[in-house]
């Protein structure tokens, strides 16, 4: 008997799942995301396959992107009869004989990811008579995650306010506490959305220059220039903090690699309109490894970026 009860997604998701396997058998059931051409496993309901919440796949592999753009039906209970679903790369990769799937979308209509299964062995035919259980099921968890997804923008922006008193006294940004917890935050909701996000790291090129050559009032300012060079170039949403000495971050929620470009772009460009020299790096998520890992990458091309800056000035 499946409990019923939950009060968000991820509770929702879970029941949903549970039911259908013991409905309709099949030996994975998921609940996925879609980036980019990743596709991120965010729940699942697995009998045979070990496939675990945070595997990700090729979205162009998938049996589901044949289906999102109407060249497969969203149930087949013998895929190899469906020419499309036999081609597919996954099927290299996983056994598939059967397959089911649906789109969960959000607000303005677009794709967030599917409710999906599938099985190594042929299906009863049954279940095409149960399609319209099924995308009702997807339907009631896609308002759920609207929902869910309009609370976590709401959050993000509470936190904000919430952390302002944790600010660096010069630059007026958000200091490294602040930082910690809300890279921490957004973690949690990447896992559970399967949001990408990205990392930018700035380092400073001559404050320790201009603070024994000017002194200090010419390196505070340099700083402070800097840290309005970052606000104009980021996002309302995007966290900016001071992270300690001449060394600032941002974390972009939501922002996949075009997004992460545009936003090195802006900075570059604001950076140089406020006579500010500094070397950047840039990391997006990963899924396997998490917002950490990517500030952590994030740094180290920051650095790489520095070193050729100096061997550059050095040579010129």
């Amino acid at each position: 008997m499946i409990n019923p009860s939950f009060n968000d997604f991820e509770s929702a998701g879970r029941a949903v799942l549970a039911y259908l396997h013991q409905r309709f058998g099949f030996k994975l059931w998921m609940l996925t995301r879609t980036e980019g051409d990743d596709w991120i496993v965010l729940q699942s309901e697995d009998h045979g396959y070990g496939i675990t919440p945070g595997k990700v796949f090729r979205w162009s592999d998938s049996l589901c992107t044949t289906m999102v753009n109407d060249n497969g039906p969203r149930v087949a209970p013998n895929s190899d009869l469906i020419a499309s679903y036999a081609a597919a790369p996954i099927g290299k990769q996983v056994a598939i004989k059967a397959y089911v799937g649906v789109p969960l979308t959000r607000d303005d209509g677009s794709l967030f990811g599917t409710l999906c299964a599938i099985d190594p062995s042929q299906q009863s035919e049954a279940i095409v008579q149960e399609q319209n259980l099924i995308e009702m099921l997807a339907g009631l968890l896609s308002v759920i995650l609207r929902k869910e997804l309009k609370a976590t923008d709401d959050a993000r922006r509470c936190e904000l306010l919430t952390v302002e008193s944790h600010t660096d006294a010069l630059t007026k940004l958000l200091n490294r506490r602040a930082w910690d917890q809300l890279l921490e935050n957004e973690e949690k909701r990447c896992s559970r959305y399967g949001h990408s996000a990205a990392v930018l790291t700035m380092d400073l090129d001559e404050l320790k220059q201009i603070n024994d050559s000017l002194g200090h009032p010419a390196g505070d300012a340099l700083l402070q220039r800097a840290a309005l060079a970052l606000r104009l170039a980021a996002r309302e949403t995007d966290v900016i903090a001071r992270l300690g000495g001449d060394e600032f971050g941002i974390i972009a929620a939501e922002c996949d690699r075009v997004g992460v470009d545009a936003l090195v772009g802006r900075v570059r460009a604001a950076l140089a309109s406020a006579n500010v020299k500094a070397s950047l790096g840039f990391a997006l998520r990963a899924p396997s490894s998490g917002l950490c890992a990517a500030w952590q990458l994030a740094d180290q091309r920051m650095y790489a970026e520095k070193r050729t800056r100096q061997v550059s000035l050095k040579l010129s």
